[in-house]
Order: C-alpha cells, then sequence, then structure tokens
C-alpha cells in the first residue's frame, strides 16, 4: 500500500502519540464509522450473500505481516505435469456491500485505508475487514477464487476466476515463511512460492518490468527508549508480490478483452526524471553504465546497503504519474500499459483496503462466465479514477506527514547532536537546500548549508525537530 512503510514495534512514546493524534484532526482523517454503516455492517456480517461453489477443501494459506488481521488474500500453489497451477483467493467483499447503501458510500468517501505508525483508518469497518470479510484462518468465508496455471517457464497459459467459498489453513508472516523455505522444512505448497516467484521474477526482467524494493522504516521501542531503524525486505517478500503482479495482469487481459474495465496505469517516466535518477545514483555511488537499463540497475540493488537504500527510497519518485484510467465499449487507452510492470495491469487483489479492487473483482467474474457485469459495477467505474486519485493524494499527505512527524518527535530530545549522513539531493536553483539520508537512525530530512557535497557523506548537526510542525532540519556541522 503506501511506498514508504512504516510501522511501530511496542507501545509508542506520549509525544509521537499526541503528535500523531494531532496529526488526524489536522488532516481531517475520518475514524469513526457513522452509526448506520456500523449497523449495516452487523447485519451483513451475519447474513453474506453466499456463493454455490464450495472450495473449503483446498488447503488455503495467507502471507502477511504479523498481527495483521485484515487478510486480502489466500493462496496454494501446486505442480502440473507440465508446470504449475496457482489457486488466489481474494476476499468477496461484494457479497456483504449493497450498493449504494451505508457501507458503499462511507467506502466512496473514505476510498482507500490510511496507514499511520500506530494503526490504521480503514475503509471497511472491522467487523467486516478484519472478521467476517477476512481470509482468516479456519473461517469459512465467501472469495472470488483465481485459478491461474503457469507452464514449466512461469508463463501464464489459462486463467479462470469465480465464486466460491473457502477456508485459509494458516496465517503465516514473511520472516517465518523465509525460514522455512531457506531451511528447507516448508511443505511443498510453500516451497514452491520460491520456484514460481523466481521465474516470475525472470520474466520481469525479460519484459523490462521492475520491482522496487524499498525498506521499511520502522521504530523500534526498547524498554521506553525509541529508535529508528531499517528492515530491508526479504525475498520471500518479492515472490508473494509476484503472486498478486500475476493475477492484476491476468485481470487487466480478462477485462481488455471484455472491453470494459479499469486498469492501473503508469506513463514512461520522462527523460528528465530519468536523468536527474542517474545524477542522483552517481551521487550515491551505486553504478548505472549507460548501456545499463533503470531496471537492471534496480534490480542489482541491494537493499541492506545504505547507498543502495537510499537510491530505492529516490526511485519511488518515478512512481508519481500512476493513475487508473477506465475503458467502456472496447476502446482501450492509449498508453494501456503500467510502466514499472512492464505490461497491462490493475489493482484487483486487496479490495478490502482499496474501493478499486471491488470493481475490478466484479467486472472480472462477469466477463469469465460470460455475462453482463452487474449495473453497479459499470455505473461507477466512471467516477472511479477521480475518487482514486483524491484517495492516493491523501494516502500520500499521511504517509509524508506521518514520517516527518515520527522523525520529529523520535529526534526531539537530540536537537544539537551531530549525525553522519548521505547528501543524495541538492537542488539545482537552491544550492543552499538538499536531502541527507542517515543510515542510523533511518531518516531522510532537509539541510540547509553552503556547499552541500552531493554524494558525498556529510558529518550534519541537528538544528530542529518540531512533531508539532513535523519538520526535521539539518545542517552541516
Amino acid at each position: 500500500m503506501p511506498r514508504r512503510h512504516l510501522h511501530v514495534t511496542g507501545a509508542a512514546e506520549a509525544p509521537l502519540r499526541a503528535a500523531l493524534r494531532a496529526l488526524r484532526t489536522e488532516l481531517a482523517i475520518p475514524d469513526a464509522f457513522p452509526p448506520a454503516v456500523l449497523a449495516e455492517a452487523e447485519t451483513a456480517a451475519k447474513a453474506p450473500r453466499l456463493p454455490a461453489d464450495d472450495a473449503t477443501d483446498l488447503p488455503l494459506f495467507t502471507i502477511d505481516p504479523p498481527g495483521a488481521t485484515d487478510l486480502d488474500q489466500a493462496m496454494h500453489l501446486a505442480r502440473r505435469a507440465d508446470g504449475y497451477r496457482i489457486h488466489y483467493a481474494i476476499a468477496d467483499v461484494a457479497a456483504f456491500v449493497t450498493p449504494g447503501g451505508a457501507i458503499d458510500n462511507e467506502a466512496h468517501h473514505r476510498v482507500q485505508t490510511l496507514y499511520f505508525p500506530d494503526g490504521k483508518v480503514p475503509l471497511h469497518p472491522p467487523v467486516l475487514s478484519e472478521g467476517a470479510a477476512s481470509l482468516l484462518p479456519d473461517q469459512t468465508v465467501p472469495a472470488l477464487l483465481w485459478r491461474i496455471d503457469l507452464d514449466a517457464g512461469g508463463r501464464r497459459v489459462a486463467t479462470d476466476v469465480r465464486r466460491a467459498l473457502v477456508r485459509s489453513r494458516a496465517r503465516l508472516d514473511y520472516a517465518g515463511v523465509q525460514q522455512q523455505i531457506d531451511d528447507g522444512t516448508a511443505e511443498e505448497p510453500l516451497a514452491l512460492l520460491r520456484e514460481i516467484g523466481r521465474l516470475r521474477e525472470a520474466l520481469e526482467a525479460e519484459r523490462g518490468g521492475i520491482s522496487l524494493g524499498v525498506p521499511e522504516q520502522e521504530i523500534v521501542d526498547r524498554n521506553g527508549s525509541y529508535s529508528l531503524h531499517y528492515r530491508a525486505p526479504l525475498p520471500a517478500d518479492a515472490w508473494n508480490a509476484q503472486i498478486s503482479l500475476l493475477t492484476g495482469m491476468a485481470a487487466a487481459d480478462i477485462m481488455t478483452a471484455a472491453g470494459t474495465g479499469v486498469l492501473r496505469t503508469l506513463p514512461t517516466a520522462p527523460d528528465g526524471a530519468v536523468a536527474r535518477l542517474r545524477r542522483s545514483a552517481k551521487a550515491l555511488g551505486v553504478d548505472w553504465p549507460h548501456h545499463v537499463s533503470y531496471a537492471d540497475v534496480v534490480r542489482r540493488l541491494d537493499p541492506r546497503n545504505p547507498r543502495h537504500a537510499a537510491f530505492l527510497q529516490d526511485c519511488t519518485t518515478l512512481l508519481r504519474g500512476a493513475g487508473y484510467t477506465v475503458f467502456t465499449d472496447g476502446k482501450l487507452p492509449t498508453p494501456a500499459i503500467h510502466a514499472a510492470v512492464a505490461d497491462e495491469y490493475t489493482h484487483c487483489t486487496a479490495p478490502l483496503r482499496r474501493l478499486v479492487d471491488r470493481y475490478a473483482g466484479e467486472l472480472c467474474v462477469a466477463a469469465v462466465a460470460g455475462r453482463e457485469p452487474p449495473e453497479w459495477a459499470t455505473a461507477g467505474l466512471a467516477a472511479l479514477p477521480d475518487e482514486m486519485a483524491e484517495g492516493a493524494r491523501r494516502a500520500n499527505t499521511v504517509e509524508r506527514e506521518c514520517v516527518d512527524t515520527v522523525e520529529a518527535a523520535l529526534l526531539q530530545p537530540r536537537v544539537g547532536e551531530l549525525f553522519d549522513a548521505y547528501v543524495i539531493d541538492v537542488k539545482e536553483q537552491e544550492p543552499t537546500v538538499g536531502t541527507v539520508h542517515l543510515d542510523d537512525p533511518a531518516v531522510v530530512a532537509r539541510v540547509e548549508g553552503d556547499d552541500l557535497p552531493l554524494g558525498a557523506w556529510l558529518r550534519v548537526r541537528l538544528t530542529q525537530a518540531d512533531p508539532g510542525s513535523a519538520k526535521v532540519r539539518f545542517a552541516p556541522a
């Protein structure tokens, strides 16, 4: 969801909690659900629209961060005689939502789940998103069940999606999955995640796509002492993401063939943006020969390396043009691809947390069944791009302000201290203003001073850290 992940380990200290509460108020973030929404959700949780097909014999499992309860996806992986079969269950939110009802209207207002370091502001009431509609273990729930067959090289050869009752058997987390796969204790349905994930990564490289392994910022509580650290993503994170990408590409193909749908699109980055990244790479000591593509450079990076982590964070600027494009009557948009995926793609695997996914899933189920989609799914399409754009703007603001607030709150007692940092950016029009990347603590912040050495180490002094104004400032020491 967020491009720059941030979460709290342990209970955050009082100043941070207070600053985050103030931020919610300042940004007018919706908090409690209206009584009518909660009442409708309670009723829907007890009586969802259930499908006729029963796939509860399929031993699905989920992979999510520890403690997560809003579980959108569950999978089962198996070998076929000439390849692989993926079953991928996606929470069927439409089974609980009445079009035009209180839950639906509130979802169109909220658009997507918002993530704060100390919690989230959900898209749907928790009785649904963390309860009746979630793919929690040992709970029978309605889902959109995808079946995707791959050949021995990992290429998709057949796709199907239908409504079915499913029952997940296990809730796994990334670290545990990585450990089981690495030490050879994973059973085949889980062990195949690495095999299939690597094949899909190779195909991604072949078509020129790229996935950014941006490190998370983590706030760690050690007996009341708080610090910021980076957590590099595990290979299992990337393999799991490849299953979601595969499903989003399959969904895009289904909708484009049907002539009606919504795509996640991203135009090719302008030359100026790529040139800027080349300068950033040079400044950070990231090797980028002129004959090597941006995608190939990123694939070689190690997010555990502070310079590489800084460059990966900088690479997220190329995602800023992403949006949603609706099409009807077979009139496909131009361009129709997502430049980072290097193919047609849509969001369809997180309907508990993102409004558009409910629409994409519904259109795909209808198309595969050879019937017209329900009126609500087509009538709401035209407004989706603007709704999602506004939701993304709000989410990006929350993300940016949260990072600033957390950094300011945790650094406030250290004003005047010295730190080692990389200068990762210097404004061309304001050469006395730039950005520094600290490895310890894990901070990216503004620096102001003369003769900022782009791409070099710089000893800096913390001059300001005010969670009220959410600003952290450094100056050359």
